[in-house]
Order: structure tokens, then sequence, then C-alpha cells
């Protein structure tokens, strides 16, 4: 529990000591990582969905229980996040408000997205899909990514989604 109030201090500027503690993203992460998760990996799925739930209703933010999180990871202002249920997340990964980790529906055991490590996915971004986002990679506001993985160290906008290859926009290519 410490170690996500921390994460919260190094990657928030705005964040005081306080505030850290008062953070959705920041309960529904503790309550997923040491209640709901080890709940349905011991197999007292009802319980774990129906915590999920509430937590959801608190917080604006649905992780479902079986998802696998990393260490390092930060939900910044989390409302309307949603974590699906085969979404695997890396370590340190920060998503912002808005984002969906989700399925289309077609897949029938990994559905959802595995986002590798040092990712970070701006608000209302979607991720949809048994794809790969590489190791870090940064995927900017209102992207939708849905049937392409993603490589390691680009960054990508828009929708559809193009990937920058350099700092600034100066080279740009179809994901």
């Amino acid at each position: 529990m410490i170690s996500e109030y921390k994460v919260i201090l190094d990657r928030d500027p705005a964040a005081t000591k306080a505030e850290a503690l008062l953070m959705p993203g920041l309960h529904a992460l503790i309550v997923h990582k040491h209640i709901t998760h080890p709940l349905y990996i011991h197999r007292i799925r009802f319980v774990a969905r129906l915590v999920s739930q509430i937590m959801r209703g608190i917080t604006g933010i649905e992780i479902h229980p079986w998802a696998q999180i990393g260490e390092g990871m930060m939900i910044d202002h989390g409302m309307w996040v949603v974590i699906g249920e085969t979404a695997i997340i890396g370590d340190n990964v920060t998503i912002f408000h808005g984002v969906t980790l989700g399925g289309t529906g077609k897949e029938q055991w990994k559905r959802h997205p595995t986002v590798w490590d040092n990712v970070t996915i701006g608000a209302n971004a979607t991720i949809l899909g048994s794809i790969s986002v590489g190791n870090n990679v940064n995927i900017w506001a209102m992207t939708l990514i849905s049937g392409k993985n993603v490589p390691s160290d680009i960054t990508v906008v828009w929708n559809p989604p193009v990937i920058i290859e350099e700092k600034w926009i100066k080279t740009r290519r179809k994901l």
C-alpha cells in the first residue's frame, strides 16, 4: 500500500501528501491488489466481483478482479477507467481518466490488451482487443488503438493512430 502511495507522490507534481491519500486511483489499486485479485485467484469470485463493483461505485474505476497489474502503476484522476478481465499491465504504467482497456467481443480467451512497462496512456484513450502495447510507449489522449500491436519506444497519437518517431511531429507513419 505504501508503494502505491509513493508512486503518486513521485509522478503527480500537484499531489500533496494529504491529497495523495484521497486519490480514487490509489483506493482502486489497493483494493484490487490486496483484496479482489487474491480473492479471485482463490476462487472466491462472487465476493471479488461484489467488492470490485462496490469500488467501481465509490471511485468510478472498474478493474476486473482477474486483471493482472504490475508494480508502480498510477491511475490519475481515475473517473471512467475500465480495465478488462484478461488485461495484463506491466510495471510503471500511468493511466489517466477515461481510459478503456477493453475487448472487441471477438476473442474467446485473451480478450483485453497487454500493456508492457513504462507506458503512459492519456485521457480518454481506448485500447481494444488482444493486442500488445510495447515498453516505453506514450499514447496521447483520445487515441483509439484496435487490431494492431504497438511497438516499443514510440508515441502514438490521433485517430486513426499515427506513430510519431521523433519527439515532435516530423515523421509520421500509420500504425
